[in-house]
């Protein structure tokens, strides 16, 4: 694992994305590497032929991204007065293909993703792109648990 220089945390600016943010931090200290953090901002409001009025919906979703931004931004600026090279972007559009973009430009040896399913508003206002991504992902991926599991099996009887 020494050859790993640049490692990009994929944000969803969810309460869940902190825990992947960490993961990222974490490695990036192990190993003495870059950290790009992004946040892909997919818009499902803007979605053509989209024709139902929910400004209540809308409004609750910016407020969301506001809110979560801010607490991703406090632990990336302590990182930061810490000493740690990161670099945030903020990127719109289909995340799929946003991601990708970065992963090529910046030469990302490893992504950290959320490896959970989110439920079908998540899927509405953040896409779905994780199983495109782990398919066409030319770079190792960390899939972090929104909580840890407890390990199981037949060898605990």
């Amino acid at each position: 694992m020494e050859d790993i220089k640049r490692i990009l945390v994929v944000s969803r600016m969810t309460k869940y994305s902190k825990r992947a943010v960490h993961y990222g931090i974490s490695l990036a200290r192990k190993y003495g590497a870059k950290l790009y953090v992004t946040h892909v901002v997919y818009d499902p409001f803007g979605i053509e032929g989209w024709n139902l009025p929910m400004p209540s919906l809308e409004k609750d979703y910016q407020n969301l991204l506001i809110r979560e931004r801010k607490e991703l931004d406090d632990m990336i600026a302590q990182e930061k007065r810490a000493g740690m090279d990161i670099e945030v972007s903020i990127r719109e559009g289909e995340p799929t293909k946003e991601i990708l973009s970065i992963v090529r430009d910046e030469r990302i040896d490893l992504v950290v993703l959320l490896a959970h399913e989110e439920g079908h508003l998540e899927h509405f206002l953040f896409g779905r792109s994780n199983e495109e991504l782990i398919r066409r992902m030319p770079c190792s991926i960390l899939l972090v648990k929104k909580e840890p599991q407890p390990v199981t099996g037949p060898w605990e009887q």
